[in-house]
């Protein structure tokens, strides 16, 4: 009395068609401002991931110099995921244009700057 042995999945072909299928059809269907709002957010995302891991491997000394910077990468990736919400088509902000979304991101940008830089000493 055994029980058939179901056939192997080939994990690996499903991952990469299904990733295959998430860049085709990203590059297909998103503008291209949108695609460079999200390249810069890996950016940001990669810049804190090496900053926390440079934090907990070398140590963070001068720690308020440490600080500023992730709260700057922190601070300047949730910015640009709003400016990504404000700009993108398919959300619906219709008292506010895409030139006053990236004015309103530059000005608050330069708050959040000062208000590092304050904060570095």
């Amino acid at each position: 009395m055994t029980r058939p042995i179901p056939p192997r999945i080939k994990s690996n072909s499903t991952v990469c068609a299904i990733w295959n299928d998430f860049k085709h059809q990203y590059r297909k269907e998103t503008p291209k401002k949108l695609q460079l709002l999200d390249g810069f957010l890996a950016y940001v995302l990669a810049t804190g991931i090496l900053q926390f891991v440079y934090c907990i491997l070398v140590g963070s000394f001068p720690f308020n110099s440490f600080l500023s910077g992730f709260i700057c990468t922190v601070g300047v990736f949730v910015l640009t995921v709003s400016l990504r919400m404000q700009v993108d088509a398919s959300n619906k902000f219709t008292d506010r244009s895409e030139q006053r979304a990236f004015a309103d991101y530059l000005f608050c940008n330069l708050i959040l700057f000062l208000v590092v830089f304050n904060f570095m000493g």
